[in-house]
Order: structure tokens, then sequence, then C-alpha cells
């Protein structure tokens, strides 16, 4: 459920904007009073102000395990949003009301609302996003802080918007290229759930009158069909069992430190996976230093922002060569998950004070990687899951006929 704070109450308001339009939401207060000032400072006339409905039917509910984030998009949308207001010499505590009072995900306005009392309460920005880890990424936080720290806060935000613009971009390139093979093998699953549940059992009524033993794969189907009762329930057990398990385990450093190494030397996969996460390393540390954040600080933030476990403990040991006295290339060489191109490029980079843009180009280059591969592995998982589902289904097509097959031999060798 939503938890308010101590002290707080949820209010539904009505207020009218410059324009005369109609603006309708929630916020967060002791008192009415409180929740006036604030639509006020948002711009907003108050028209009607009540308690919100606490009651169990409005609350959301939150199943451990399966909570997310904000999405990439809308991170996007309300920090180009914030830019634009605050390059217009709009407070930024204005904005944050703004921003929670016309963003469309409901998520993302409680948020912001939350985001909007710490600041009003004498907190910075970065600090009041650092409270919601979940829904605000580090490189978030870090950048808005070196934004603020160097009065640069408006280019953070544009930076942060394109950011996460071409991570969503990318990440949907990946989406659409799974979404065909992952629908074919449900459908080969339904296909063969079916087939057992409703197809076999009518066969097997046509077996039983035949009297005599049936073929093997033949009697493995009817075996299998007759067991079906408590296999599938067992299956859904397991199915929901493991989903809930990863999701509670899939950040945690026992599991990611043996499941990120197979990811990047899986056939095939690996390669992707591989292009994915340099692509994100590249263009996360270009946006932090085109940001103003210092290389050091940037280190510390771009490991766990690739999403591979590898490259964050690569990153690791390359910040504490570079905290050394070291240049930023020779370490990136002594590790092998970052390929010579990209070492060879952030060398010429360094020496020619131009990382921010060479960090830019290898980023591009590998976005561009990513999506012609995830194009050619879809085109040729295509014809091999087609392949399988017709060996699947025509394997329990055969093995139901077999023998009928078996029958119509036997009668012709009797003649």
């Amino acid at each position: 459920m939503t938890i308010t704070a101590p002290g707080m109450r949820s209010w539904s308001y009505t207020g009218r904007n410059s324009s005369g339009k109609l603006v309708k939401g929630k916020l967060d207060g002791p008192n009415e009073a409180v929740i006036a000032g604030k639509l006020q400072g948002m711009g907003l006339a108050p028209v009607s102000i009540a308690e919100a409905s606490s009651t169990g039917l409005n609350r959301d509910v939150k199943i451990p395990g399966f909570e997310k984030g904000v999405d990439l998009k809308s991170l996007a949308i309300m920090s180009r949003q914030a830019a634009t207001m605050i390059s217009s010499g709009l407070p930024l505590l204005r904005a944050l009301h703004i921003l929670s009072a016309q963003t469309e995900n409901k998520k993302l306005a409680g948020l912001l609302a939350q985001v909007a009392q710490d600041v009003e309460g004498g907190g910075a920005l970065s600090d009041a996003l650092a409270k919601h880890p979940v829904d605000f990424p580090p490189i978030m936080v870090s950048m808005i802080r070196a934004g603020e720290t160097g009065g640069f806060l408006e280019g953070a935000l544009e930076a942060l918007a394109t950011n996460f613009e071409k991570e969503a971009k990318l990440r949907s390139a990946i989406k659409s290229a799974m979404t065909y093979p992952v629908m074919v093998l449900l459908l080969s699953l339904v296909s063969v759930v079916v087939m057992l549940v409703f197809i076999v059992p009518i066969f097997q009524k046509m077996f039983a009158g035949l009297g005599s033993s049936l073929p093997v794969p033949t009697q493995i189907l009817v075996t299998i069909s007759n067991n079906m009762w408590w296999i599938v329930p067992l299956l859904a057990v397991l199915v929901i069992a493991g989903v809930v398990w990863y999701r509670r385990n899939k950040n945690t450093e026992a599991f990611r430190s043996k499941w990120d190494p197979f990811k990047l030397r899986a056939p095939v996969f690996g390669t992707l996976a591989r292009k994915i996460a340099v692509a994100r390393f590249t263009r996360n540390f270009s946006q932090m230093i085109g940001a103003g954040v210092p290389i050091l600080q940037a280190l510390g933030v771009i490991g766990a922002t690739s999403g591979n476990w590898v490259i964050e403990q690569a990153t690791k040991r390359v910040s504490e060569s570079v905290r050394q006295g070291q240049s930023l290339a020779k370490p990136l060489a002594e590790e092998p998950v970052f390929p010579p191109m990209v070492v060879q490029m952030m060398a010429v980079g360094e020496d020619s004070g131009s990382l921010e843009v060479m960090l830019t180009k290898i980023a591009d280059f590998y976005d561009d990687e990513v999506e012609a591969q995830t194009a050619a592995l879809t085109s040729l998982i295509e014809p091999l899951l087609i392949a399988f589902l017709g060996v699947v289904i025509g394997g329990m097509v055969v093995a139901l006929y077999m023998p009928i097959f078996n029958i119509a031999t036997a009668v012709q060798g009797a003649h």
C-alpha cells in the first residue's frame, strides 16, 4: 500500500490555471491551508480541496518482488520539461509542483510530490531523488548533484533526457526483436497443452478398443496426458515461484556474479549482451563527463548503470587505478571485457581532450551494432522456431497415428 509520512495526509484538489482550465490531482500535506499554499505556488487558483479516501479499494497494492520503477520514457519527458521550465526562469519548487500535477504517470506524479516536499523543507533535489533509488537511477542522482554543485542544473537535465531517450530506444529495439520468438514459443506451449488435454484422450479411447500394446512414443503421450491434472498446476507454481525468486535475487551480488559472466559467454547472445553493456557504459560515461561530473565520480556510477556485473567490477578496478594517478586507457586495456576498439578510441580522446566526443561516437556505433545484430538474430531465429514448432506438433501427431499405421500395416501383411 502507498504509505504517507507521519503527520501528512493525502488531499484531492481541483484548481484553475492561468488559462482558466480546471486541473485535478493529489498532494500530501498536514492541512488544507498548506495544500492551498502549494496550489498557489503551482500557479493554480484553488477551487476545491478534500481529504482523499484511504479505503482499501483506493489504495495501490504492491506485491513484494513485483514492484517496478518509473519507465524511462516518463523520466525522459520529465527531465526535458524540468530543464525547459528552469531555463525559463521558473523556480525549481514550482517546476516540481507543475510536473507533479501534469505528468500522466501516476506513480511519478506521487514521487515528484514527495520530492517537492523534501525540497520545500530545504533539501537538495539530488538528495530528494536519492531517497527513491528504485525509481530514480544512480546516474540521474549523480548528474543532478553535479549540476547543482556546478550551477548547470538545466544542462544536466537536458543530458539526462537525451540519455533516457536513447536507452529507451535501445530497449525498445531489443523488445521488438524478441516479441516474435516469445510469441512462437508461447503458441507452441499452448498447442502442446491443448493436444495433451483434449486431443490425446480422444485417441486414447479409440486405442482402448484395438486390443494391442501401444508404441512407445504413443504410450508416453498417453501417460503424460493422464497426469496433466497435476503436471499443469505444478508447472504453474514452479514458474511463479521462479519469477518471484528471480525478481528478488536478480540484483544481489551472489546472483549477478554468476549470471552476468554467463550472459557474456553464452553462444550467439553473449556478443549481443556485451555490445549492449558497452553501449550503456560509454553513453552514460559521455553524458556524465559532458554534464561536468569529474571522471572519478563518473566511474563510481557508470559501472552499475551498464547492467552487467563484469563491467561493474572492471570499472571499479579502473577507477582505483585512475585514483592512483594512471591514465584512463591503460587500466581499461587490461580488462578483457572492453573491446580493443573502445580502448583505443578512448585513449585518443583522452590524449586530445575530446573524451566526451569519442565516448559518444563509441556509444552510437554500438547502438547501431545492437540494432543490426538483433535484426539478424530475429531473421535467424524465426525459421528455427517455426521448424521447432513443426517438429513438436508434427511429432505428437505422428505418435498419435502410429497405432493406426501399425494396424494398417498388419492388415496388409495378412492379405
